[in-house]
C-alpha cells in the first residue's frame, strides 16, 4: 500500500492557485483512475485506487498547507506505512514553470507544507515530487505569488508536465523510486 499526498489549501478561494498544483495533480490522478468520491478522514479527504495490483491512498489534507503534517501523520500511523511508501506532490517556486523533480529524501527547501510533514514524520526521507511554478516577478512578495491563480497560458504550459508526472507516479508505484527518478528527472524532450 502506498500513500500519495497532494498539497494545497482547501476551499474555492485557493482553487487553481500556484500553491495548489500538488492538489491539482492529485485530483487529475483521481480522475484518471476513476476513484470513488473522497471521504473525510485524517483531517483530509481520502480516496483509494489500485495501480499495478498496488492499493493507493490519495490524501488531500484539509488543514491548510503549513499544517499538512497534521493530516499525513495520522494516516501513515493508521495504515502502518513506511515513509518510503509515501509520495508528496507539491509546488516549488525554485523550479521553472512545469519542471518536475522527484527525490526520495532531502530538506523541505523552504516549502512549509513539506516542512510540516517532515516534522510530524520525524524524517527527511520522504519521497516528494516537486512541480515548478517559477519565481515571482521582481518586487512581488512570494506569499502573494503562490496564492495567485495560474494564467491561462501557464495552465496550458502545465498540461504536458502534469501528464508526465502521472506517468512518473505510475513508475514510482510499479518500479520504485530509482526507476521513476531516472525517467522523470531527465529533460522533457528525453522522456
Amino acid at each position: 500500500m502506498k500513500l500519495i499526498v497532494g498539497l494545497g489549501n482547501p476551499g474555492s478561494r485557493y482553487a487553481q492557485t500556484r500553491h495548489n498544483v500538488g492538489l491539482d495533480l492529485l485530483n487529475l490522478m483521481a480522475d484518471a483512475f476513476q476513484c470513488p468520491p473522497a471521504k473525510r478522514q485524517f483531517n483530509g479527504l481520502l480516496t483509494e485506487a489500485t495501480l499495478s495490483g498496488e492499493k493507493l491512498l490519495l490524501l488531500s489534507p484539509q488543514t491548510y498547507m503549513n499544517a499538512s503534517g497534521q493530516s499525513v501523520r495520522p494516516c501513515v500511523d493508521f495504515y502502518k506505512l513506511d515513509v518510503d511508501n509515501v509520495l508528496v506532490l507539491l509546488d516549488d517556486m525554485n523550479l521553472d514553470l512545469g519542471k518536475l523533480r522527484l527525490r526520495g529524501a532531502g530538506s523541505a527547501g523552504g516549502q512549509k507544507g513539506l516542512q510540516d510533514i517532515i516534522r510530524h514524520l520525524g524524517t527527511e526521507d520522504v519521497p516528494r515530487l516537486r512541480i515548478g511554478i517559477g519565481r515571482p516577478p521582481a518586487g512581488m512578495d512570494p506569499a502573494n505569488y503562490v496564492l495567485q491563480a495560474f494564467t491561462t497560458q501557464e495552465r496550458s504550459i502545465l498540461k504536458e508536465p502534469l501528464q508526465a508526472a502521472l506517468s512518473g507516479i505510475e513508475r514510482w508505484v510499479s518500479q520504485g523510486i530509482e526507476q521513476a527518478m531516472n525517467w522523470l528527472n531527465q529533460p522533457a524532450d528525453s522522456r
